[in-house]
């Protein structure tokens, strides 16, 4: 690598390094010109005692400038000024930068640790986007503005979409932020320990802490590539996170049917939101004694949830029978589903 290139890298890399809160407070003092710290934390969801460390991180990248008054001022630094020096260097890097790369292959590692907040990102908008039939997220404010329009791409598509928001108190008024164009169901939950997360059809995951997402590199983000441990992040999310939260915003009975799930726990709620009706399942799976593929198809006359989703199953009437419908590593049950289809006055097609 030449001298030129590598130097180039290193300015882009310390103005691009931005973590949640620098780019919150970036956008916000160039939209207003100028702003104290306490207009910063009243315009975005940064802590009031993080405010000061992050207008200096942008300072000491030469985004913004600091007037040493009472109150300090931050203010904004032309991004002409600002980023001018980087335009022709860059599209010069980026040339060079072509001219090394060869492509990766696809990693196919059942988990990865990741540690940069782009990459973190970038795999979160991978399992949105990928996500066919459900789709589970935890999202700050933030991430909800930066990934709505993927979302509502979702629903508008019959995605079944849940969505949490955290902190709570930072969520945008239901009364003013349409929670039903992004999700199927939204609710919020407090505190900012609750971690950022997504998962895609029961398989596909991503979970991180927030302070992955900021400015601690000392925090991890971490991928599960395969089903099994997809698993673990979405019943952690529907027993852990889901339960302790209260619904912003739901679409009842206007999603149509039949109805794809990978949660078991998800399907049995929609049964018991339809009591006095009918239902029908396919549901594909694994026999808990023997682990051989089954396929089951009838009628559902029965179901089972408590109040803390830890438990949820399925009773389906077939032709040999009744069969129970548990959720991934069922034990009680006699089938562990692994895709539920729900539908009326016949078993759907899987």
């Amino acid at each position: 690598m030449t001298d030129d290139l590598r130097d180039t890298l290193d300015r882009v890399g310390d103005r691009f390094n931005l973590g949640e809160y620098e780019i919150d407070a970036y956008l916000a003092v160039l939209e207003h010109g100028e702003l104290t710290a306490s207009d910063i934390a009243d315009r975005t969801d940064i802590p009031q005692p993080r405010v000061y460390d992050t207008v200096r991180s942008l300072s000491d990248r030469g985004l913004v400038e600091l007037r040493e008054s009472r109150p300090m001022k931050i203010v904004a630094v032309d991004p002409d000024d600002a980023f001018g020096d980087l335009r022709s260097s860059f599209a010069e890097m980026v040339d060079e930068l072509e001219a090394r790369y060869t492509a990766p292959t696809r990693e196919t590692e059942a988990v990865s640790l990741v540690k940069s907040r782009s990459t973190i990102l970038r795999y979160l908008e991978e399992v949105i986007e990928n996500a066919e039939y459900e789709l589970a997220v935890s999202l700050t404010p933030g991430l909800l503005r930066r990934f709505r329009d993927k979302l509502a791409a979702k629903v508008a598509a019959g995605v079944s979409v849940e969505l949490l928001v955290t902190p709570a108190s930072n969520a945008p008024d239901p009364s003013t932020f349409d929670y039903l164009e992004v999700a199927t169901i939204a609710r919020a939950r407090r505190g900012i320990t609750t971690p950022v997360l997504a998962v895609g059809d029961g398989e596909y995951s991503v979970y991180a802490t927030q302070d992955a997402l900021r400015d601690d590199r000392e925090r991890y983000g971490v991928i599960f590539n395969r089903s099994a441990l997809g698993f673990l992040v979405s019943g952690f999310f529907g027993t852990v996170l889901w339960t302790t939260a209260e619904t912003l915003a739901a679409d009842g009975a206007e999603r149509p049917f039949p109805r794809r799930y990978a949660s078991i726990r998800r399907a049995v709620k929609d049964v018991r939101e339809f009591d006095d009706e009918e239902f029908y399942a396919a549901v594909e799976g694994r026999d808990i004694e023997t682990g051989a593929d089954v396929t089951v198809r009838g009628k559902v006359v029965d179901f089972a949830i408590v109040d803390t989703e830890e438990v949820a199953s399925l009773v389906v009437d077939t032709e040999e029978g009744r069969v129970e419908i548990g959720g991934r590593v069922a034990a009680l049950e006699d089938v562990e589903g692994q895709e539920i289809v729900l539908g009326r006055g016949e078993p759907p097609a899987l």
